[in-house]
């Protein structure tokens, strides 16, 4: 009998470790098809048989079905009857090693155009104005932009400037050309450096709507502020992008001792 017990008690306990192996496996093939997808590696957009697939990473065809399933739930693939899976959804580098207006980062993949949904003077927040170095209460430019992808919303910024270059873009070409630029031009000199913090936030009803999300959607907020190359800091964003539409890239250099 204790021996009957035992094994009535260990056979649910393996079944669960197969169970979570099999999903940190596909876990583990999804990260690398994921790479494979975005990079366009597949011919014509078609991802091998089931069983190739299982073959080359040494996996079952559950294992590899349940990777596709989480491909699948990014909106990444799609499987279709007759083709099989194939990819149907595709992100946009964002380069994260050079100072670039968003325009100009994503030259090679289409036209940036901008919707401008609020454009006016506001006293700056205590936490503004620090950041920018003005006297607190002292009025700011504050500009909301929805940026399109060849019209397909891509994020959502919102921008603080220093009003004595915020009054020259009230009359700028806000719709068509970045910030950055218009920064540069305004002030007669290039833009230095930028302070970032990169992270994951909900989608709130407001962004949602906006950039044509689901409510509480993982979104990937820039917080960026942006220096003047003599140092002074003019550009103050909190830009929400669409995590199923951008992903971040950069070249890191390890520091020596």
């Amino acid at each position: 009998m204790p021996a009957e017990r035992t094994r009535e008690h260990t056979a649910p306990v393996a079944a669960a470790r197969r169970r979570r192996l099999r999903a940190d496996r596909a876990m583990q093939l999804a990260d690398l098809l994921r790479r494979q997808v975005l990079g366009h590696a597949f011919a014509d957009g078609v991802l091998p048989h089931e069983d190739a697939l299982g073959a080359e990473y040494g996996v079952s065809r559950n294992t590899v079905r349940q990777a596709l399933d989480l491909l699948r739930a990014e909106g990444l693939v799609e499987r279709v009857p007759g083709l099989g899976t194939v990819v149907v959804g595709e992100k946009y580098p964002h380069g994260l090693d050079r100072l670039m207006g968003l325009a100009e980062t994503l030259h090679p993949h289409g036209r940036v155009t901008n919707e401008v949904r609020a454009l006016s003077t506001v006293r700056a927040p205590a936490t503004v104005a620090s950041r920018l170095h003005v006297p607190e209460h002292t009025d700011v430019l504050y500009v909301e932009r929805l940026r399109r992808l060849d019209g397909l919303p891509l994020s959502l910024d919102l921008t603080y400037v220093p009003m004595d270059l915020g009054i020259g873009l009230l009359g700028a070409d806000l719709e068509n050309t970045d910030v950055f630029r218009l920064l540069e031009d305004l002030s007669g000199q290039p833009l230095g450096t930028a302070e970032i913090t990169l992270e994951a936030v909900s989608a709130d009803p407001h962004s949602a709507a906006v950039l044509e999300a689901p409510r509480g959607a993982a979104l990937l907020m820039l917080e960026r502020l942006t220096h003047l190359s003599d140092g002074r800091p003019v550009d103050l964003e909190f830009v929400r992008f669409r995590g199923d539409r951008i992903t971040m890239r950069g070249l890191l250099h390890r520091a020596t001792s």
